[in-house]
């Protein structure tokens, strides 16, 4: 076992036995406090994150779309630290008492909202993602045990570091949130494996780390998946709102899960929508593959191949594919996407409701981009990852997806 690991994780199971007694007023006080600190030491924040670029650059897996994902400006800081004070404006969901009800024999009983205790999370490149988790486990009283990818290790040293010395200042304990500093493989596992200490796990990264910890772990875990994200453009929709759809699902931050990767046209419409719409997708810089039908609008567009209706891209590369019918469309959606968000532009609405009975995804648009389907656009503040699982909670993790359920009962002397 490593023990850097074994030891943080020890120190995470007291201070959660701690954070699940502390009060709204409490937490709110240090997510405000750390919010501050943020936006106040943010040169100090990008000069970490300069030297995480500067050795990301010099990689040999360098990518612009993943330079992106590791770039912190004081943009990003202050949407971070707004991210924060919204999770304080939020309600605690810690102590709701979700329905009461009278048995027979006089006991009441009852649920309460409770947190998890120890949360780990596993992620790659998004230093961001760092101050997300700790609001989010924070608020909802747990402790979080974070383990970032290497290419962005001095961004999350130094966020951790003035997340705990806010901690310090509001009287909480900093073991409610630490990193795992040791980047090897190793630690991971163990992070993994440590049952009786933590209590979810939650993978946020691409394909290959989400199927490590499938296969690796022994504790509980979230699955948070790839989002292989399609849109539909169907007959009779309003081609100029399906065009701006189509770009900003692509173009606006092609690095990211919410993305699309795919773009299924209704036969009678594609004449109409494909060549201006693949006109503006090449001028934005995206790389077309199509299937033969759409290959035959623009000579630039690649044939596509069958890999490519299976891949989460996350560049500035669509597939596009000509249908019969909505019902085709929906068939290639179950059975290549990773259930993530999928999209549907149409005038008819009873299509659109039959769109979101019969497609299986986290979340599913009418009329609008899949680049919604974030904790922050939902309202939820942040996110702990967009869940594609279908227990326990799917969709962008908020306050709620951190806590659990029990039961409480109160007598009068009842006995059985």
């Amino acid at each position: 076992m490593h023990s850097e690991v074994v030891a943080k994780a020890e120190r995470a199971r007291q201070a959660a036995a701690v954070m699940a007694g502390i009060s709204t007023n409490a937490k709110n006080k240090a997510l405000r406090l750390i919010a501050a600190a943020l936006k106040e030491k943010s040169d100090e924040i990008i000069k970490a994150n300069a030297g995480d670029l500067k050795v990301f650059r010099e990689s040999s897996g360098y990518s612009e779309a993943l330079y992106d994902r590791l770039l912190l400006n004081k943009e990003r800081i202050a949407a971070a630290a707004e991210g924060l004070l919204e999770i304080a404006a939020l309600e605690d969901p810690v102590g709701e008492v979700a329905g009461m009800r009278l048995r027979p024999n006089g006991l009441q009983i009852g649920e309460v909202r409770v947190p998890l205790g120890v949360v780990g999370i596993i992620y790659e490149a998004r230093p961001n993602v760092t101050v997300d988790a700790a609001g989010l486990t924070l608020k909802s009283g747990n402790a979080v045990i974070l383990r970032g990818g290497s290419e962005a290790i001095r961004s999350n040293i130094c966020l951790v570091g003035i997340i705990q010395e806010q901690l310090r200042v509001a009287g909480l304990p900093e073991a409610a949130v630490q990193l795992i500093e040791d980047t090897d493989r190793s630690a991971a596992l163990t992070l993994m494996r440590l049952n009786g200490l933590v209590d979810l796990l939650i993978p946020r990264g691409g394909p290959a780390l989400i199927k490590t910890v499938i296969e690796n772990a022994t504790v509980p875990v979230i699955q948070t998946g790839a989002g292989n994200c399609h849109l539909y453009v169907d007959e009779g929709a309003d081609l100029e709102m399906a065009a701006d759809i189509a770009i900003n699902a692509k173009t606006q931050r092609p690095g990211v899960c919410n993305a699309i990767e795919t773009m299924l046209v209704h036969e009678a419409v594609a004449d109409q929508f494909l060549p201006p719409v693949m006109d503006r997708l090449i001028e934005a810089g995206v790389e077309l593959r199509g299937c033969p039908h759409a290959v035959s609008y623009n000579p630039s567009v690649k044939p596509a191949s069958e890999e490519d209706w299976a891949t989460e891209y996350l560049d500035l590369i669509l597939a596009v594919k000509v249908v019969a019918d909505m019902d085709e469309a929906i068939e290639h959606i179950n059975r290549y996407g990773t259930m993530h968000s999928e999209a549907i532009v149409t005038s008819d609405y009873a299509r659109a409701r039959s769109f979101l009975n019969r497609v299986d995804a986290a979340a599913v648009y009418v009329n609008a981009s899949t680049r919604f389907t974030d904790g922050y656009e939902f309202g939820l503040g942040a996110e702990m990852g967009i869940s594609t699982q279908k227990l326990h909670v799917r969709g962008p993790m908020g306050l709620k997806a951190l806590t659990g359920l029990k039961y409480i009962i109160f007598g009068s002397g009842q006995i059985r």
